[in-house]
This record gives C-alpha cells, sequence and structure tokens, in this order.
C-alpha cells in the first residue's frame, strides 16, 4: 500500500467525520444551552437526507436548492418540535426528555418507512464534483474536499455567532443562568427556540451533505445519535472547536481502524469514549462545570 493509499484512507476520514460534525455540534449547543437530552437528534438527520431526496427527486442538478431547502425545514422543523412537544416537559425531569425525545425518533423512522419505504435511497454526485481530484498521482472524489470546506466554515461561523455577537452571548449566558438573563429582559423561550431550530437544521445538513457518499436508510438514525453523543463527550460539551476535534477523531479511528483490525474497527470510537469518560469526563476541550464560564 503506498502513500496514496493511505491519503485516501485519511481523506475518508475527515470526510465522514465533517457530516460527524454537523450532527453533533447541533446536538452539543442544544444539550449544552437548553440541558435537552435529544434522543431524537439522529432522526433529523436521516430526514435531512431523505428531504434533499425528496427536493431534489433525487437529480444531481437540484443538489445546491436541494441543500437550502434542507436548511430551512430544519429549521422550521426544529422550531415546531421544540414549540409544541420540548417546552411543555422543561420543568420536568430528564426521564420525560429522554422517552418523549426516543418515542419521537420512532415515529419519524416510521413516517420515513411510510412516505419512502424501507429501502435504500442513493443519489450522485453533484455535476461540479463529478470529477475527482489527484494527489500524489491517486484520483480522489473531490467532493471530500467540498465537505471538509464546509465544516470548517459552519465551524467557523459558529464560533462567531456564539462569541462575537449578543445573540450569541445570551445563548451561553443561558447556560449559566436563565432567570438573570430574564430579569434582564431576554425572551428566553424564543432563544431556546432558536437554539433548538438552528441545531436541527445543522443535523440536517450533515445528513443531506452525506447523501451523495451513503445511501439514506431508516436506520441511520439510530447509528447516527449514537455518534453524535460519542462526539459531544470526547470534545466537550457545549464546545464547537470540540465537536469538531470529536468528530475529526471518531472519524480518523473508523477510517484506519478498519485497516489495522478490522474486527475490531468499531471498537475504537467507543475505547475511546471510555478513556475520555475516565480520565476527563469534561471532554477534551470541555471546562469542568465548576469553573465553565
Amino acid at each position: 500500500m503506498d502513500l496514496g493509499f493511505y491519503l485516501l484512507q485519511l481523506l475518508t476520514g475527515l470526510a465522514y467525520a465533517s457530516t460527524l460534525f454537523l450532527l453533533s455540534v447541533g446536538l452539543s449547543l442544544i444539550f449544552g444551552a437548553m440541558g435537552i437530552v435529544n434522543f431524537a437528534h439522529g432522526s433529523f438527520y436521516m430526514l435531512g437526507a431523505y428531504l434533499l431526496y425528496a427536493f431534489t427527486r433525487g437529480q444531481a442538478e437540484g443538489f445546491w436548492g436541494g441543500l437550502l431547502l434542507v436548511l430551512a425545514a430544519g429549521v422550521v422543523v426544529g422550531a415546531l418540535v421544540e414549540r409544541v412537544l420540548i417546552r411543555p416537559i422543561y420543568p420536568r425531569p430528564e426521564e420525560y426528555q429522554i422517552l418523549l425525545t426516543y418515542a419521537l425518533l420512532l415515529i419519524l423512522e416510521d413516517l420515513v418507512r411510510f412516505f419512502f419505504g424501507a429501502g435504500y435511497r442513493s443519489f450522485p454526485l453533484p455535476p461540479a464534483f463529478a470529477t475527482p481530484v489527484f494527489l500524489l498521482g491517486t484520483p480522489f472524489p473531490s467532493y471530500y474536499l467540498f465537505l471538509l470546506g464546509l465544516a470548517g466554515v459552519v465551524a467557523f461561523l459558529l464560533w462567531l455567532f456564539l462569541y462575537r455577537t449578543r445573540l450569541g452571548t445570551w445563548i451561553r449566558a443561558a447556560t449559566q443562568d436563565r432567570e438573570m438573563l430574564e430579569a434582564l429582559g431576554v425572551n428566553v423561550p424564543a432563544l431556546y427556540t432558536l437554539v433548538f431550530g438552528g441545531g436541527i437544521a445543522l443535523a440536517a445538513l450533515g445528513g443531506a451533505a452525506l447523501l451523495p457518499l451513503q445511501a439514506a436508510t431508516p436506520g441511520m438514525a439510530v447509528d447516527a445519535v449514537i455518534n453524535a453523543f460519542m462526539v459531544v463527550v470526547i470534545g466537550g460539551l457545549g464546545n464547537v472547536w470540540g465537536a469538531l476535534l470529536g468528530a475529526v477523531l471518531i472519524g480518523l479511528l473508523q477510517a484506519f481502524g478498519i485497516l489495522l483490525a478490522p474486527e475490531m474497527a468499531m471498537v475504537f470510537p467507543f475505547a475511546l469514549m471510555a478513556l475520555v469518560l475516565l480520565l476527563r469526563p469534561w471532554g477534551l476541550l470541555g471546562r469542568p462545570p465548576a469553573v465553565r464560564t
């Protein structure tokens, strides 16, 4: 195996990590800002893939417009879910959140099966990325580079939003003292709706972006939410760069783990998560609760 092969594995792992980041950063923001344990988060990742297929009718020429529609649909669906289902259970114990969001996951899976069937739904590469690029004389899918750029741009824009805008400051403040924020005149329920809608939109975007590389199935929701929670645990709760780091580590572990020990490839991400929980339970880039600001 030459250097080009290992470079292809690296790009494959990073491309998968890019979609995993879009999924998990939304979960991290929702859990960090609102304290909601959203077990249905992977369902919106799945829904994004199916919506791209539906909006474009499986035609690659509609890819860019389909991505924008998926993003907009994610905001609307997320806002409705938060307003109708999540908001009434804020004062109740976390068990209610877990049961409700898990039930939502099952409902969305059944709805997808009803409207799209249980079969696979695939999507061709967009025309702009139909031609591979050559690195070290080895062809690579140019779509991988698009995914890397998309994740990098989203991470940077989220960081700017959270740390360089007043609205982002309010969101971070809501994680610490909601009552004080309300006393200052901030509409916290509307802020929560914005956070939940934005987090769901990012998950839907991640699922749509993955569709040209991996066919959509109703069962992908469960795997997605498991991977998202692993990323949040490894990277650190409510941390944009932590979600990016966690996604990259899991993507690389899966890409190279299958070369080192194919029968153990799926174990490596779980082993890393267990190690982080033992040595640094607040995540690699997170902060202990006592000193979080």
